[in-house]
């Protein structure tokens, strides 16, 4: 199956009350606004993709990463303050990943190349912050602190000068979105 046949399969359904209960929207694809399709979502499943969902419009606000599965009440699942308002269906990738951070912003400082996951950039660089990377190949999950927790950023392929203007996030593990996910 070709990649682009598989992010065409992408779907996602949410519910507007816990337990997959009471209105439904299906996506399969990005969704800036929810509002006109449900007034509130509560618990969503995954039929198949990968999708970042957002607690505000436009895909701001914070961000959580949903692969295949039911989430029957994904607020007190993922400790989210609000309702879903926003989606971005993640394409399918295979290849190789490559990604470079570096200390500062607009890729100064000291720069590490990376292939594969970190779960602590401080033990296996030496490395304080993280505030700007350049994505080349594969997407990638970004996290707060050690050990892929806290709140995440999901990073396409391109330039992200720098973090300070997307939430003023500090990263510190990251990882790759693989195929298995799917």
């Amino acid at each position: 199956m070709t990649s682009s046949n598989m992010n065409m399969m992408s779907r996602i359904v949410f519910y507007e009350d816990r337990n997959f209960q009471g209105r439904s929207y299906q996506c399969s694809s990005d969704c800036a606004d929810m509002s006109s399709y449900l007034s509130r979502c509560h618990s969503c499943r995954v039929e198949r993709g990968c999708f970042m969902v957002y607690d505000r419009t436009n895909y701001m606000g914070n961000q959580y990463f949903m692969r295949r599965g039911e989430y029957a009440d994904y607020m007190s699942m993922m400790g989210m303050s609000d309702c879903i308002r926003s989606c971005r269906m993640i394409p399918m990738y295979r290849g190789s990943y490559r990604m470079r951070i570096y200390e500062r912003e607009n890729f100064g400082g000291q720069m590490y190349e990376m292939m594969d996951d970190c779960d602590n950039i401080m033990d296996r660089y030496r490395m304080s912050n993280c505030m700007s990377c350049h994505v080349m190949d594969g997407h990638w999950l970004m996290y707060e602190q050690p050990h892929y927790r806290g709140r995440m950023m999901y990073m396409r392929p391109g330039e992200y000068r720098s973090f300070m203007n997307m939430g003023n996030m500090r990263f510190m593990s990251m990882r790759r979105i693989m195929d298995s996910y799917y």
